[in-house]
């Protein structure tokens, strides 16, 4: 039987409607408006100014900090502003909008369909590349790349894990970009695994995605033939059950090891990494191609046409709903990533940002929520928690807002991942009230942390 990780989680459908939908480069729009604030940590700062011409790939952010990444211009033209933007939230991030005028690439940026298998045995130079292509996880939580390449003293990596679980309901582009961009995928493997100097590497995909298994299976019998250097990466087929493509549930199912409470993954000797990060890292150190663009599922019932697409950053999300078609008229909510722990959107003429992995369509059926009754103490968000927490327990807590008890059961380490939500029979809406009261405590956290430090450099 297949492996999966030990505690909790859900079945909930695939509904994987769009797989079987080629990725298709998705026209480049009038304007593009790139946000400085796309990844975690601290946002980039503009190197351009209104009125300067730009070409694609070229910088036009740099870090605002060790963990912060360089944001690049998706396409060539006149940059018109540098102001706040409404996000897909509705919240104000600094954009640096573009006109478009032409696609006339950036210098040294190779733009041919040419596979390069071979690449340097160097690993400052591979993250410095990586770096400067201003690459970032794709999995979700955006962070930079070369950061996470570069273990503090003391932890050592034992095995790369690259996620192609793509659990989440509906989404399909990791598992079109394992069927299409394979061979660009298992070399950026390979260059991650020789970046982190270790001798494992494991390329994880659940068992509901049999043709990218077999195809990457292959992939890596043929390339082992022509290079010692893919030798030690395997793929591991996984048990289907949401949410397996969270990094600590990832590695349970991988390294049957779990990180503790306020740990981190190297902690155990891991680093995560997405099937999409890998094929923007290959980018980045064979072709020189800093992250400009990555695939989006678009995707949801009552939508008239599904699609996976090749977006530039900063392309507006109302540019991608008019060329496929149009808003439907039953469309009462659209969310930015899947059902379980996408956000919805509030501005649909906000832009894509890096990590933009889909724009999901529910009709109001789907978005109903069932009247909530009394908590029966069934237990079934405690067992569904794939992080072992009791989300009845924080629901009430949160309610009495005791926010230090809050903290001592841990609802810090809360996911988002709303398996307590999909199993309540109650319909309580434990995720909301948990989010919130997470905030709060992160909050009072970093504030104690701050003021630790503070102390501690007088």
């Amino acid at each position: 039987m297949n492996r999966t990780f030990s505690i909790g989680g859900v079945h909930p459908h695939d509904s994987k409607i769009s797989k079987d939908c080629a990725i298709e480069a998705l026209p480049l729009p009038p304007t593009v408006y790139i946000s400085v604030a796309q990844h975690i940590g601290a946002p980039a700062k503009p190197i351009v100014a209104p009125g300067d011409k730009v070409k694609v790939g070229q910088p036009i952010a740099e870090p605002g900090g060790f963990v912060s990444a360089f944001i690049h211009s998706s396409v060539s033209g006149t940059v018109k502003s540098i102001a706040p933007r409404a996000d897909l939230a509705g919240n104000k991030q600094m954009c640096i909008e573009i006109a478009v005028e032409g696609d006339e690439w950036y210098e040294g940026i190779d733009t041919s369909d040419t596979l390069n298998t071979d690449f340097s045995d160097d690993n400052k130079e591979i993250i410095e590349k990586i770096r400067l292509g201003g690459i970032v996880g794709l999995g979700g939580a955006t962070f930079p790349t070369h950061v996470k390449l570069s273990p503090p003293p003391g932890k050592v990596c034992e095995t790369l894990i690259i996620n192609g679980c793509e659990c989440e309901p509906y989404l399909t582009s990791d598992y079109r970009t394992l069927l299409e961009k394979g061979p660009q995928v298992v070399t950026g493997t390979a260059i991650l695994k020789q970046a982190l100097s270790v001798d494992k590497a494991v390329i994880a995909i659940e068992e509901n995605k049999p043709q990218a298994i077999e195809y990457i299976n292959k992939l890596l019998s043929d390339l082992r033939k022509v290079s010692s250097k893919y030798t030690g990466i395997t793929v591991m087929s996984l048990r289907k059950r949401y949410p397996q493509g969270g990094e600590k549930q990832l590695i349970d199912a991988v390294m049957h090891r779990q990180v503790k409470s306020g740990g981190l993954p190297i902690d155990v000797g891991a680093v995560v990494q997405n099937v999409g990060t890998a094929l923007a890292v290959y980018d980045a150190v064979q072709k020189r191609k800093p992250l400009i663009d990555n695939t989006i599922t678009v995707t949801g019932e009552c939508f008239p046409r599904q699609a996976n697409l090749l977006v530039r950053v900063g392309t507006p999300l109302s540019f991608i709903i008019d060329y496929l078609g149009g808003m439907p008229a039953d469309a009462a909510k659209v969310i930015s990533g899947g059902p379980m722990m996408g956000k919805a959107i509030s501005n649909l003429d906000a832009a894509t940002l890096k990590g933009t992995s889909s724009l999901l369509f529910l009709t109001e059926k789907q978005t109903r929520r069932r009247p909530e009754s009394s908590c029966i103490r069934c237990g079934r968000c405690a067992d569904a928690c794939p992080m072992g927490l009791e989300p009845f327990l924080l629901n009430r807590l949160a309610h009495a807002g005791l926010t230090d008890e809050l903290e001592k059961n841990a609802v810090q380490d809360c996911i988002e991942c709303g398996c307590c939500l999909y199993s309540c029979p109650a319909n309580i809406p434990l995720l909301d009230h948990i989010r919130q009261a997470k905030g709060q405590v992160m909050g009072i956290i970093r504030a104690r942390a701050a003021a630790a430090k503070a102390a501690a450099s007088k």
